[in-house]
């Protein structure tokens, strides 16, 4: 499991620009939204950690059409499939690799790139932790997507439609933890908990919906 996740992390890096291409695409995300909404520094700094969350969404969605596709293209699924070892920690180990390639990334470049939006220092430490514990359930998600993909001709179209609204939950209490950092009346610890539940619900639920996916998809 040590060697797989070693691979699957340089393939991360090498395939499709890896991390700098969502890292880019997280950039232009947060660098037309002042060009859109206006110069008000003010409306800025309330909608910046919004604003922040949607651009890790999405750029967190660039390489999981990848998670399994390469594997399928050069035979290694097949042997995951055949193997001794559990499928389901082979997809678990598989995630945490495309995470720490592309969703890391994301999470460390978010407080820098909170600078584009006016967000405070303490709404930047919420986006950073909010985002730390919860952009593994958006690659947890995506890798059951990935999977019923996996076997499809074009199937990127088809992953974006299946994750983007498994994400919604997340992205609500991500938005909803910051801004109880913010705002006094509105509580933080709470939203923040179910936020890392939702995560420990897809790190048991994903990887078992994944290969199931994955399968079937070979069956």
């Amino acid at each position: 499991m040590g060697a797989l996740f070693v691979r699957d992390l340089k393939l991360s890096l090498r395939a499709g620009g890896g991390a700098l291409l969502g890292i880019l695409f997280f950039l232009a995300v947060i660098a037309v939204i002042p060009f859109g909404v206006g110069p008000d520094l003010n409306l800025l700094a309330r909608i910046g950690p919004a604003f922040v969350w949607i651009g890790a969404l999405l750029a967190s969605l660039l390489g999981l059409d990848r998670l399994f596709q390469i594997d399928r293209e050069d035979g290694s699924l097949d042997i995951m499939l055949m193997q001794s070892s559990p499928l389901v920690l082979t997809v678990l180990v598989k995630c945490l690799a495309h995470w720490t390639a592309t969703g890391l990334p994301l999470v460390i470049a978010s407080p820098f790139l909170g600078l584009f939006m006016n967000i405070s220092g303490v709404a930047m430490a919420a986006v950073f932790a909010t985002l730390l514990v919860g952009s593994p359930a958006i690659t947890l998600i995506g890798a059951v997507g990935a999977a019923v993909a996996v076997a499809l001709p074009r199937g990127g179209l088809l992953l974006a439609v299946l994750v983007l609204p498994l994400s919604i939950p997340v992205l609500i209490f991500g938005v909803s933890a910051v801004n109880g950092a913010i705002a006094d009346p509105a509580p933080f610890l709470q939203p923040f908990l179910i936020l890392v539940a939702i995560t420990l619900f897809f790190a048991v639920l994903g990887p078992l919906a994944a290969a199931a996916a994955l399968r079937a998809s070979s069956d």
